[in-house]
Order: structure tokens, then C-alpha cells, then sequence
């Protein structure tokens, strides 16, 4: 489940907390495996075979690189490189981008059935091959191909009552590599709990019927809004005209005067029950502290900001290179590749639950939802909608979910993965609220718990005495949340000297062409999604972000971007959670 996640213990706890970290009660840790308890009291135990990855600098050269042919070109170049028969690799999706790169990515494959879990991802740069991950396995102990049990209604009803949720609709037959090595061929059967907001992939043995293993797929006009700039109400609504940005958004944000239109629907209870315009082109719904979240005009006020918020990520992040053919979340692609029909749910004060937000990203044309919920910790109550910070950090689960594997949703399910992941959101978080070329230290979620020290341990910060964290925490760390609070303090270090030496741009989200720092920092954010293996390690996404600067800037940052990985832990050397400080010669 990723989720917000919110932390109000002590200091004292929290540096125990750092020493010597409780185990999660719902995940074990484990390189290469996830054990979940779900459902009726059903523990599944998930492996992935870990992956190996590579980055080639200015390129390897690739004698079989098809111009114009991604899918043969990553067929030879896996079967090559792993010495395998290009029969048993089956290209699954890819996009050539505008700046030369290529992405691709394949499952191995046996007898016409793909391997779920055993996947490669390839970059190519000018014919050239820049990263290269593999999960791939001996396949010398695989089940037969032809299941014995046919996927039945009493299939589906056993999945159903153990995982206490519904058949969506969506299966498949594929094959799933197990921790002792064997092949098991598998009913991949998707289920979902509107009740719990759980959804689910269950691999259901195809020959004894057995539920082997899982993929969570949550992630716990005019318009008076919050700006995205600004953390949370009591920094002020304003009333902005016209915010859409056409280029990202053709058709506009709005659809039939309501919250709803191609990339967002913002609704509470059911998707029907949107927000209507005040008047003609106008969303003007202040929201009032002083009364709950549910009273006067707050429903709409909340339904507003959060359409508002999440169509300016989408904006943005479009332009930076999250776009249809990078597995986005809109309903019309307008021809763009990509899956469509999959614009994000937004449910506002969601009643569902408390203290909390999740985003739920499913694969590539199904719809992601984001649920807000109200906090309780206050009198009024608090609105998480107007918490702008964590409506981004949400729908970052959205971006970081669907770009790391090719849209598959499924390659950021271990637990270091799923730490890198709240690490993203938080980042992406206060990459919008840093409002000048002066770097501030950042909390998060300050308003919504009535708590200037936000729902984080540390604050962010450039300042080890501020935020002492560094790569070897953890290894006494098993909780998502406190092992994403790690890597997004890494990523503020980077941030830093990236606006440090390259000054800082104030219209970085509608602009992402220039030199400034901030759009440095944000394209490699995201170009090292694309180049990461599936379930990236630490040291994984430090090199996707290392070969990211080399694709797009030819490795001019790549000293300021070693000195501050290394600087918290994550040189050259870095490995099995113990600190390394190397740079490259001349850095």
C-alpha cells in the first residue's frame, strides 16, 4: 500500500527509531522477496529475481540496433547479451523520444507464455545501448505450459474470498519465477475492495491451484485554488485564470462544466458527484478554516483544488517526458500511443478512512485513484486537499509506478523498490514548493497534523546535523515511509548544487528547456524512471540518474551529481547498506 504516511513520535524516539528500526507488521524485508498479510488471513510470500543492471556511459555499441525497429533491436540485444535464443524474449512495450533516446522492455518467455517476473529493460542512445537491466533466470525447472486447472468461476471465487475483493474482469495466463528457482505457471487474476481501496494481481497456480504469490497496486477555466507553490491553505487561496497548459492538455482541463475532464476526475463518493462551475468558466469556491471540511462551500472548495493540483502535475510532468507514449494517466491519447482510457480518479474526502492519502496505479489503460481523506487530529478538522504537498506525493506514485517497467505497474513491489517510491513522491513534493534559487530545508504535511515539524522525521536538508540520514540507515530500516525519507534527502542534495551551480528557473514548470537547475534536476528525476531496472535498489537509481545526465547533458553535471550521492552515503562503492564516500577521479 503506498500511502502518505505520517509520523508524530518523539525525538528521542525517533533517533531509537533510526538505530534500530521495528519491522513493519504488514511487509518483511528481504532483497528479493515481499511477504504481505492480506485479505482473510492470507500470508503471501511474493519473490523477484533480483536484477542485475548496467549503465554504458556514452554507449555500447550495438551491431544489430535497427534503425526504426525498437522491437528487434531489444530482442537481439537481451538475446545477445544474456546468450539466449531471441524465441524465449518477448518485446512488451517501447517509445523513441524526441531527444534520440529509446526505451524498451521484454519479458522472457517460454512455449508462448511470458515470465511476469522475469523482465528486462534496455536504453538505447543513436544506435548505441546506455542501460541494460535483466531479471532473467535458468528456465530448466518450468511447468508445463498447458494448465491442468482452466480459469473457472471457482478459481475466481477462491481468489476472491481470500483476498476479501472482486474480479475486475482483467486475467492472464503467465509464468512466475519462485525463490527455490521452479517456474510456476499461473492465473494472473486482478481483484479489487472498494470498501478497503485494495487492489490486486493474484498468481494462482495454473496447476495445483494454489494463490502463489501477489502485485499490490497501491500506493497509500478560473479557479480559486491553493497555487502549487504554496504547501497548504494558510498560505493563502488565489484566483488563477486559465492555468491549463494546452500543449499538455489540448482539450482543456474541463469537460461539461465540472471537475472532470481528461486527465482527472475530482468527485466525493461516487465519480457522478463532481464540483459544477459557480458561474460561466469560473470554479470560485473559497474553503473556511474555521468550519469543518464538510460545511458551507469546503465539499466544492476541495474538489476544486485537488482537480486543480492534480492537472498541473500532469501538465508539467508532460512536458519533462511523462506523456502518452511513457504510459501516462489520461482517458484520450489522441493517437499518441499508450493505453488511454485511464485518467486519474480523485475521491476528496474519501470516507474510507483518516490521517491519510493513497494512490492506487494499476497498469497502463486502467484508471489510477487517488483517495484524500480528512484529518482528525484538530478541531475543525482538517481538509488533505488542501494539503497541496500530498496531493503531489500521491499522484508521483502515479508517475514513478507506471515509468519504472514500462507501464506494467508491477516494478516497485519489494520493499527498498516501494521506499524509493514514497522517496520520489516527497521529492516531487518539494521540488513545486521550492520558490527561489535560495534552498530552504523542507517539511512536509505541516498543516493537516498541526505540527511544524511536519509528518517526517527530519526535515530535508543539505545540513547532516539537521537530517543525519544516509544510505547506511538503511540497513536498520524495514518501514516504506522511513526508507523513502532517506532517498528524498539524497535527492534534496542533489537538488541543491544543481541550483547552486545552475541557477534557478521560475518557470521551470511551463519551460522545461532551459539551463536552470531546477530543470536540470527535474528532467533527470524523470529520464532515470525510464532507464532504472525493474525493483531498483538504491544504488540502481543513483546510476539511472548518473547515465540520465550523461544521455541529455553528456555528463556535464556528473561531479555535482557524485559528490552529493556521495556525500550521504552512496559512492562509487557503496553496497549492501554500508556508506562509501568515492567520487570519480577529478570530481
Amino acid at each position: 500500500m503506498h500511502t502518505f504516511g505520517m509520523n508524530l513520535l518523539s525525538a528521542v524516539l525517533l533517533a531509537v527509531l533510526l538505530v534500530k528500526a521495528a519491522p513493519h507488521p504488514a511487509y518483511s524485508r528481504d532483497s528479493t522477496r515481499q511477504a504481505k498479510a492480506i485479505g482473510r488471513a492470507l500470508n503471501v510470500d511474493s519473490y523477484h529475481p533480483k536484477a542485475t543492471y548496467k549503465t554504458y556511459g556514452e554507449g555500447k555499441e550495438v551491431n544489430s540496433f535497427v534503425l526504426g525497429d525498437l522491437e528487434t533491436s531489444t530482442v537481439s540485444f537481451v538475446a545477445s547479451e544474456l546468450g539466449l535464443d531471441s524465441s524465449t524474449i518477448l518485446y512488451s512495450s517501447g517509445r523513441t523520444t524526441d531527444n534520440g533516446m529509446s526505451y524498451a522492455y521484454a519479458n522472457q518467455y517460454h512455449d508462448g507464455v511470458p515470465l511476469a517476473n522475469a523482465v528486462a529493460n534496455v536504453a538505447f542512445k543513436n544506435g548505441k545501448a546506455v542501460a541494460f537491466g535483466s531479471s532473467f533466470v535458468d528456465t530448466s525447472n518450468i511447468a508445463p505450459s498447458q494448465p491442468s486447472i482452466d480459469l473457472d468461476s471457482s478459481v475466481i471465487s477462491k481468489v476472491e474470498d481470500a483476498f476479501a475483493a472482486t474480479y475486475s474482469g482483467v486475467n492472464s495466463l503467465e509464468y512466475l519465477v519462485q525463490s527455490d528457482g521452479s517456474i510456476a505457471l499461473t492465473h494472473v487474476v486482478q481483484v479489487r475492495n472498494a470498501t478497503t481501496n485494495e487492489g490486486y494481481e493474484a498468481f494462482v497456480d495454473a496447476h495445483t491451484g494454489d494463490i502463489l504469490a501477489l502485485t499490490d497496486f497501491l500506493a497509500e477555466a478560473t479557479y480559486t485554488v491553493l497555487p502549487i507553490t504554496k504547501q497548504n491553505v494558510l498560505e493563502g487561496e488565489e484566483t488563477l485564470v486559465d492555468p491549463e497548459d494546452l500543449e499538455s492538455s489540448p482539450l482543456g482541463w474541463v469537460q461539461n462544466d465540472e471537475t472532470a475532464g481528461n486527465n482527472v476526475v475530482a468527485y466525493k463518493g461516487t465519480p457522478t458527484n463532481t464540483t459544477v462551475e459557480s458561474s460561466a468558466d469560473t470554479f470560485d469556491y473559497p474553503y473556511d478554516i474555521a468550519v469543518d471540511p464538510t460545511e458551507g462551500s469546503n465539499i466544492d472548495a476541495a474538489r476544486t483544488n485537488a482537480f486543480y493540483i492534480i492537472n498541473k502535475v500532469h501538465d508539467f510532468t508532460y512536458k519533462y517526458g511523462w506523456n502518452e507514449s511513457a504510459y501516462n494517466l489520461q482517458l484520450d491519447n489522441f493517437g499518441n500511443e499508450g493505453a488511454g482510457g485511464d485518467r486519474v480518479q480523485m475521491s476528496v474526502q474519501d470516507s474510507s478512512g483518516f490521517n491519510n492519502a493513497n494512490f492506487q496505479t494499476l497498469p497502463d489503460g486502467q484508471n489510477g485513484t487517488c483517495r484524500m481523506y480528512i484529518f482528525t487530529l484538530t478541531t475543525p478538522n482538517r481538509d488533505g486537499d488542501f494539503q497541496n504537498d500530498i496531493i503531489v506525493h500521491e499522484f508521483t506514485h502515479g508517475l514513478t509506478n507506471r515509468m519504472t517497467g514500462g507501464g506494467t505497474a508491477r516494478c516497485l513491489q519489494i520493499t527498498e523498490s516501494r521506499g524509493l517510491g514514497e522517496g520520489w513522491s516527497d521529492a516531487m513534493a518539494e521540488w513545486t514548493e521550492q520558490t527561489s534559487g535560495t534552498i530552504t530545508d523542507f517539511v512536509t504535511g505541516t498543516w493537516v497534523v498541526n505540527n511544524s515539524a511536519g509528518v517526517r522525521h527530519f526535515p530535508y536538508s543539505t545540513d547532516p546535523t539537521v537530517n543525519p540520514l544516509r544510505y547506511s540507515a538503511l540497513a536498520s530500516l524495514s518501514e516504506v515511509h522511513n526508507i523513502g525519507e532517506v532517498w528524498a534527502n539524497i535527492l534534496h542534495n542533489v537538488y541543491a548544487p544543481l541550483v547552486g551551480a545552475h541557477g534557478w528557473s521560475a518557470t521551470a514548470m511551463e519551460d522545461p528547456s532551459g539551463p536552470e537547475g531546477n530543470i536540470v534536476y527535474l528532467h533527470l528525476f524523470i529520464d532515470a524512471l525510464a532507464l532504472q531496472p525493474c525493483n531498483p535498489t538504491f544504488v540502481d537509481a543513483r546510476d539511472a540518474w548518473i547515465q540520465a545526465d550523461v544521455n541529455r547533458y553528456n555528463g556535464a553535471n556528473a561531479c555535482i551529481l557524485w559528490n552529493a550521492f556521495a556525500s550521504r552515503g552512496l559512492g562509487m562503492n557503496a553496497a549492501n547498506y554500508v556508506d562509501d564516500e568515492t567520487v570519480p577521479d577529478g570530481c
